[in-house]
């Protein structure tokens, strides 16, 4: 049970880590966690994982929203924007879109965090700085990593009832 517990708890810190630096695989991980650890339940595995990476994103988001301020390194140099520039006003356009339609937001966001295209990492930063309500950032790609993982846990057992 210990086992179990160490091996879950060092999922959660894993996929933290992954949603934070893109260079850290929580796929490879879970996989390799998977075949080596049989006994632990895919559902649990895919929970712990969800939440992680959920965690991780959120940073991104509220990054992104403009509500946690980054260290100076990883700011972006401002210029003084003209009110009437092009790249304005597709911004002002988009984030009236997200509000306007969240059915299509909700699915974007769905879509992303179960298949990753486009880049979940991405889609975080594009829903915090598009303002997109918190609650169908946390609930659309926490369902979608959920099934993403989900999937990713079942996948070796069902390779090798297959073969």
């Amino acid at each position: 049970m210990l086992t179990v517990i160490g091996l879950l708890s060092t999922a959660f810190g894993v996929s933290v880590a992954s949603a934070l630096l893109p260079l850290i695989s929580v796929e490879l991980f879970a996989i390799g966690l998977v075949l080596k650890s049989p006994e632990i339940p895919w559902w649990l595995l895919a929970l712990v994982i969800a939440t992680g990476q959920i965690g991780g994103k959120l940073l991104h988001y509220y990054a992104a929203r403009g509500s946690i301020r980054l260290p100076r390194m990883f700011r972006r140099k401002t210029e003084p924007e003209r009110k009437d520039s092009r790249w304005r006003q597709w911004l002002e356009k988009f984030r009236t879109n997200c509000h306007e339609r969240p059915v299509w937001t909700g699915a974007v966001l769905l879509i992303s965090a179960a298949a990753s295209l486009p880049p979940f990492a991405a889609i975080a930063v594009i829903a915090g700085w598009a303002k997109v309500p918190l609650t169908t950032f946390l609930v659309t790609g926490f369902v979608g990593r959920f099934i993403r993982f989900g999937a990713l846990a079942i996948a070796p057992g069902v390779v090798v009832g297959w073969l």
